[in-house]
């Protein structure tokens, strides 16, 4: 047995069935979510139908996405120490149920896969190799079972100019958290709305159930300096969730829309856009703060 394996199994414990959906999860991904996409299809049609929410809400409490600012993508690709909070007190952070584990052991091994979503939806080919795992336990799994969908070792380094060439094409930084995966982060996705599960289930329960969504806003929203704002437009383009609008000479924004990516920040020209962390929401996967909360946790 590889040593991954062993680390994956020691991590459920005595629950097996989650360790076979870990091994499945991973080993077969990309099947593995081909049928969850093909499942979208009804169910955007059906969302009506009571029960569905409740398979909804169980299943976006077990896997979720946290949106996150390329500042706390770069604190994660900068780590040299291991990261263990496993507090509920995380769900100040990630809020739901069950998966909310912030782990990172042995930080500076990383993995690059094809993501499956994107291989599900037909990316451009240069996308596609775009999934990250962080630490020893999720990146050597990857290494030894996912040949196949072309896994390999990077740097911190190579993690972090891979996130930062996508955003300039649209993409939003996430981190996941998985029930069957151990309840904790360690894979860091590079999603775009148009080819990412993830995205697309949150946009079709988000007028639904404003609070059932797979996706976790930041923690972020934007504020605008109206005196360098020159009305490009570019931070609207730029918005994927129709949180900005540029018209009629005026620029409005809907921070209950926007999921605190940092696109508009990272695209506007005059630099008249900022992050501010938003009290109204989860706090943002900052290292900084995790750190400074784990000895409280």
């Amino acid at each position: 047995m590889k040593e991954s394996t062993r680390i994956m199994l020691k991590k459920h414990g005595w629950r097996i069935d989650r360790a076979a959906h870990n091994y499945i999860y991973f080993a077969f991904y990309y099947p593995y979510v081909k049928i969850v996409q093909l499942f979208l299809v009804p169910l955007k049609r059906l969302t009506w139908i009571k029960p569905l929410q409740y398979v909804g809400d169980m299943a976006f409490n077990r896997y979720h996405g946290k949106v996150m600012s390329l500042e706390d993508a770069e604190k994660i690709f900068a780590l040299d120490e291991d990261i263990s909070a496993v507090s509920s007190a995380n769900k100040r952070i990630i809020p739901r149920k069950y998966a909310y584990k912030i782990l990172f052991q042995e930080p500076a091994c990383i993995a690059v896969m094809d993501c499956p979503c994107k291989l599900s939806y037909g990316a451009a080919p240069e996308t596609i190799n775009s999934c990250l795992a962080v630490g020893k336990g999720v990146a050597g799994f990857w290494l030894d079972h996912g040949a196949k969908y072309h896994a390999r070792k990077i740097t911190q380094a190579e993690a972090l100019d891979l996130i930062k060439r996508l955003r300039k094409q649209g993409h939003i930084t996430q981190a996941f958290f998985k029930v069957a995966t151990g309840g904790s982060t360690g894979v860091i996705c590079n999603c775009h709305p148009d080819t990412c599960v993830s995205l697309k289930a949150s946009s079709i329960t988000r007028h639904i159930r404003p609070d059932l969504s797979q996706s976790i806003e930041s923690g972020y929203s934007v504020t605008c300096a109206a005196e360098q704002c020159k009305l490009c437009g570019i931070c609207a383009s730029s918005c994927h969730f129709g949180a900005v609008r540029v018209m009629d000479e005026a620029r409005t924004y809907d921070a209950a829309a926007c999921l605190g990516c940092g696109l508009c920040v990272d695209d506007c020209p005059n630099k008249a856009l900022k992050l501010f962390v938003d009290d109204a929401k989860s706090r943002p996967l900052d290292m900084d703060d995790v750190r400074d909360h784990l000895t409280s946790a």
